[in-house]
């Protein structure tokens, strides 16, 4: 019928909710494909955290050999790995992204199903990206450790 639909918007943002990059797909794709690209993950270093969908051992050495240190819960069935405090505490903080996209889809309303050319649609994407990076306030994670001399026990 000429209508435009099946496409998914893959963010990443920091703990301070700022939009670092962003990546449009098809509908079909697997969402762990983004992350194989080069052009997608070029600037950032440091720790992903992502949920179980984005378990690969294949991707993990892949990004971890470009400077990226890939973090995501283990699978029911999966052996359990060792994981420090602060990595567990932030991938409890992955409601962030979710807030993120709440607020993409109800505010800047950017979830619209009813385009009906590509240029429309991703004007709409844009713009709602755009009018996000000026919210005075965004979702984001206040975590602070203190140093101390003490021994921990456990």
């Amino acid at each position: 019928m000429g209508w435009f639909h099946g496409f998914k918007l893959h963010l990443v943002i920091n703990d301070k909710g700022e939009i670092l990059n962003f990546m449009i797909s098809a509908g079909n794709m697997d969402d762990r494909t983004p992350l194989k690209q080069e052009s997608f993950l070029k600037e950032i270093f440091g720790k992903l955290f992502g949920d179980k969908g984005y378990i690969s051992q294949q991707l993990f050495e892949t990004l971890f050999s470009g400077g990226l240190h890939l973090v995501t819960g283990i699978r029911n069935k999966m052996k359990n790995s060792l994981m420090s405090m602060h990595d567990k505490i932030m991938l409890r903080k992955r409601s962030v992204i979710e807030t993120v996209n709440d607020e993409l889809k109800n505010i800047c309303q950017i979830e619209h199903s009813r385009h009906r050319s590509f240029t429309n649609f991703i004007v709409n994407i844009v713009a709602g990206l755009a009018a996000y990076s000026f919210f005075p306030k965004k979702p984001a994670i206040k975590y602070q450790t203190v140093k101390s001399n003490q021994i921990t026990l456990f």
